[in-house]
């Protein structure tokens, strides 16, 4: 599963014209009352989870045939761009909080009815909102989380981490965790937005964004101090240098036995349970708390509607359907990826998993949930963002140098949305 912004794809959207036609892969028999509806989605890993909650749709619904588009994510933007700009976008389809306000504004996407999300975590809902509008409903999350390797951490005869866990525990575990002999590392700190870099900004009492989204908040000395919490445990080597994640996916790393621990999602649960070996070795924790405050970036995947589909009364009853109760509890029972988003439907994707804290890491971290920081143009500034903070990880500038540069540009960047 994927949450990240593309950086490609998202120009024109703003000015896609108002006049386009209606959704090409739409039909509708004149004589029978029967309609069929697109829906896209990226990740082949849900297909069998859209599938059921498409079959309780369309039994519930028997007159509206909702046909399945899978687009792996590499090519997902770059054609919905292509069919939203030709009048032929899919009815329903996945949209992402970074992506959802220039969709919105270049009117690929309609208005959803806000009391359908009701009861779903405001953390993930308000991601979807655009003047003062909600224009998609969100039907998963993703929640980092820490990641740990029982067999390093009994080897040092250290005890595991837990929700009380602070930067203080996690900065002394990785030292003792540290053994430069055998090539081990006590922590992994690739250069990761919503696990790694935004939540300790925000837990040393910074921001990413300003709360109108209008200035950037990477200046702020409790940012820098959050930026320094992953660049300092590079500078005491208790963490490899950035290079490393360059050839190697830190997630592939961190199977290797030789990283003790990991900012992950709760996502990658799937991917470690695959291996009767890893999934023997290692356990999950919620984020450690900074010297401010607990905080967790959320995300979560939401279904768009779109403005020129000829079936918007359908297309949005799906969407609406896609959010509730029963295709939540469908979600979480087929045991995947994905992590259901309305309270109370998780139980089946605990148990798919049950030597894994999941349940625990879950209760603790939502109530601390946060909006992923976003705006207009969160692509461009993400670049930025990014370019920089390449520096300050290889240790090439100061992070404070570099964090007063962000904040510069992504001014300028944001003065003009």
């Amino acid at each position: 599963m994927r949450f990240r912004l593309p950086l490609a794809g998202l120009l024109g959207l703003a000015v896609l014209a108002a006049g386009c036609g209606t959704s090409g892969e739409s039909g509708q028999s004149a004589e029978s009352g029967n309609v069929t509806i697109s829906y896209a989605i990226w990740d082949k890993n849900d297909q069998a989870s859209a599938e059921k909650i498409i079959a309780a749709f369309q039994q519930a619904n028997p007159k509206v045939t909702v046909k399945l588009e899978i687009t792996p994510w590499d090519q997902y933007w770059t054609k919905l761009q292509t069919a939203a700009s030709g009048g032929a976008a899919p009815d329903v389809f996945w949209m992402n909080s970074l992506n959802v306000r220039m969709y919105a504004k270049g009117g690929v996407i309609a208005p959803v009815d806000a009391s359908k999300a009701e009861g779903l975590p405001d953390a993930v809902v308000d991601g979807y909102r655009h003047d003062g509008k909600l224009y998609a409903l969100p039907h998963n999350v993703s929640i980092p989380a820490l990641w740990y390797d029982k067999k390093i951490f009994d080897a040092a005869g250290l005890d595991y981490p837990t929700a009380d866990w602070t930067w203080d525990d996690v900065k002394a575990a990785a030292k003792k965790l540290t053994d430069p002999a055998k090539k081990q590392f006590g922590i992994m700190a690739p250069m990761w937005d919503q696990g790694g870099f935004y939540p300790t900004m925000i837990q040393a009492g910074g921001h990413v964004l300003s709360p109108d989204g209008k200035k950037s908040g990477f200046d702020d000395p409790a940012s820098i101090q959050g930026l320094e919490f992953w660049t300092g445990m590079l500078k005491d080597k208790v963490a490899p240098v950035a290079e490393v994640y360059t050839d190697t996916d830190p997630i592939q790393l961190f199977q290797s036995g030789k990283y003790g621990m990991y900012y992950g999602g709760v996502w990658f649960a799937s991917t470690f349970w695959a291996n009767p070996e890893i999934r023997e070795r290692i356990d999950v924790a919620p984020l450690p708390g900074g010297p401010a405050k607990e905080a967790v970036i959320l995300l979560g995947l939401a279904n768009a509607v779109s403005a020129k589909s000829e079936h918007p009364a359908e297309s949005a009853a799906f969407a609406e359907f896609v959010a509730s109760e029963p295709a939540q509890k469908i979600l979480s029972d087929s045991g995947g990826g994905a992590l259901s988003l309305r309270p109370g439907t998780q139980d089946g994707w605990f148990k798919a998993f049950p030597s894994f804290h999941l349940k625990e890491t879950y209760d603790a971290s939502m109530p601390h949930g946060v909006p992923y920081p976003a705006t207009l143009n969160t692509a461009q500034w993400q670049d930025v963002q990014n370019k920089l903070l390449a520096e300050a990880w290889s240790g090439e500038r100061p992070v404070a140098d570099v964090a007063k540069e962000i904040a510069a540009q992504m001014n300028e960047i944001l003065a003009k949305e």
